[in-house]
């Protein structure tokens, strides 16, 4: 099964959760900016945040770039409110033709002066059992 990991950062949050999920699947986290998907793939992890309550231009045009198989994608997001991103990732990724997991991981991100110290140890704990989850369910997705 082939597996790839791409997240968008601006602070490190996200790059904390998408090592996490690392650890996991065994295949390294890397920055979507510098790595496009360029083979087919089973099953990708694609991590963004919220930034003033919206999903940035760049995931957006990342996903628009996708040009090869894709079997699944995952959304796993990190926000300083409470807001996930979804709802419009899976947006654009239905609207590219390719299968959004219904599952997520969403985590309460430090944003300025609040949420210090997140995402914290029980969060990367959570991303990690998530991630084995999706990996159990899903460990032959249709090709």
């Amino acid at each position: 099964m082939k597996i790839a990991i791409r997240y968008f950062t601006k602070t490190g949050n996200t790059k904390k959760l998408a090592e996490a999920i690392s650890e996991v699947v065994k295949v390294p986290a890397l920055n979507a900016k510098d790595n496009p998907i360029t083979e087919d793939i089973d099953i990708l992890f694609l991590g963004s945040s919220v930034m003033a309550t919206k999903l940035r231009r760049q995931v957006k045009d990342y996903i628009n770039t996708f040009d090869t198989k894709i079997g699944l994608v995952v959304n796993f997001s990190i926000g300083g409110l409470i807001e996930s991103t979804y709802k419009p990732v899976r947006k654009l990724i239905q609207n590219r033709g390719y299968k959004m997991a219904p599952e997520e991981f969403h985590s309460i991100g430090q944003m300025w002066k609040f949420n210090k110290g997140h995402p914290n140890k029980e969060e990367i704990k959570a991303a990690k059992a998530f991630s084995k989850s999706i990996l159990k369910k899903y460990s032959t997705v249709e090709k």
